[in-house]
């Protein structure tokens, strides 16, 4: 990489970084050119001149943000055996992201999509990265079990992120309301735990009891 590239992706690379920090720390409404420019401390010109827009930056500040912050937990993604297991990582994530203030940030990109054209689809594509992880680990966790023939793991991955962002953001207005949902989620995940444990017997008459119930058989 040339001394020129490497200059070009480290502006860059500060600019989107710069613009997080300020969607965090300032909210969508305080986020312009200059305040992301004096975050990274650049010249506000340069934002235009990577990426055009502010729009555009913010686009590309979500889809870097979320690359990143899957990332980190991908490898913990891979090890998850089990439902509960996975709503136990989840919670785990929840609170780890929001010591680092990345749930505020989510919900200022949420609240921004409704202004900034560009950010919803952004934050659709951010989503999509923890929803395709979700649903590896259902893939994977629901083969073999009485779920595995009754669920689509593509609509429950939405459903588990849609949950996870939901009680997200009504922790900002009910932290005990949050710990409440968070508590059940863990207790869900308990009982398919106990289901999936069940002998073959045991298994088979759940599997007849689904089928009926789900005109399947």
């Amino acid at each position: 990489m040339s001394p020129e590239t490497a200059k070009s992706v480290e502006t860059k690379t500060k600019l989107l970084e710069g613009a997080l920090r300020t969607l965090t720390e300032q909210g969508i409404a305080k986020t312009s050119a200059r305040t992301v420019a004096a975050t990274a401390g650049v010249n506000q010109a340069l934002v235009f001149y990577h990426f055009g827009s502010v729009d555009e930056l913010l686009a590309a500040a979500c889809r870097y943000g979320a690359e990143r912050t899957v990332a980190r937990y991908r490898a913990r993604f891979d090890t998850v055996t089990s439902l509960s297991e996975l709503l136990v990582l989840g919670r785990e994530i929840h609170e780890q992201e929001r010591t680092g203030g990345h749930v505020m940030l989510l919900g200022q990109l949420l609240a921004g999509a409704q202004t900034h054209e560009a950010l919803g689809p952004a934050t659709a594509a951010g989503l999509d990265l923890w929803i395709a992880e979700i649903q590896r680990v259902l893939d994977r966790v629901l083969t073999g079990t009485p779920f595995g023939e009754f669920t689509d793991p593509a609509g429950l991955a939405r459903a588990i992120a849609a949950s996870f962002v939901g009680i997200e953001l009504y922790e900002g207005v009910d932290g005990a309301g949050a710990t409440a949902a968070l508590d059940a989620l863990a207790q869900l995940g308990l009982l398919v735990s106990a289901l999936e444990e069940l002998g073959p017997v045991a298994q088979r008459a759940v599997r007849q009891y689904l089928r009926r119930a789900t005109g399947r058989s």
